[in-house]
């Protein structure tokens, strides 16, 4: 029996460094997979409409935004309340359920972002 828990090889259990974050294997006191990366960008959000995927239903969607995770959930609800609809944020994007792009352009030039209209 000796030999076989000699050939696990090391350590199994320690309390030594406390919590351990599962992701990045450090302990959560230095974490750093929980860190807001801001994206970087040329500085220009794009807005767009897009129907793929959803069923014919068109969705505004709001890319190249250089904010936080905070921040970026802010301005999806600020967007979504001057639509009067609903959307998410997902993976840097905000998503506005319909075809609002002039409303939403308005409301980011409004906030002195340099907007663009991308695709059709």
């Amino acid at each position: 029996m000796k030999n076989k828990l000699s050939s696990l090889g090391g350590l199994v259990y320690s309390t030594e460094a406390g919590r351990m974050c599962p992701a990045c294997r450090q302990p959560v006191a230095q974490c750093v997979c929980k860190q807001a990366v801001v994206p970087a960008g040329d500085g220009t959000v794009r807005v767009s409409r897009e129907t793929k995927g959803r069923g014919g239903k068109a969705v505004t969607l709001v890319k190249g935004v250089a904010l936080d995770a905070e921040g970026l959930a802010a301005l999806g609800k600020q967007l979504k309340a001057a639509c009067g609809t609903g959307g998410t944020v997902k993976d840097g994007v905000i998503e506005i359920q319909g075809d609002h792009i002039e409303r939403v352009m308005a409301a980011l030039i409004a906030q002195g972002h340099k907007v663009k209209r991308a695709g059709g």
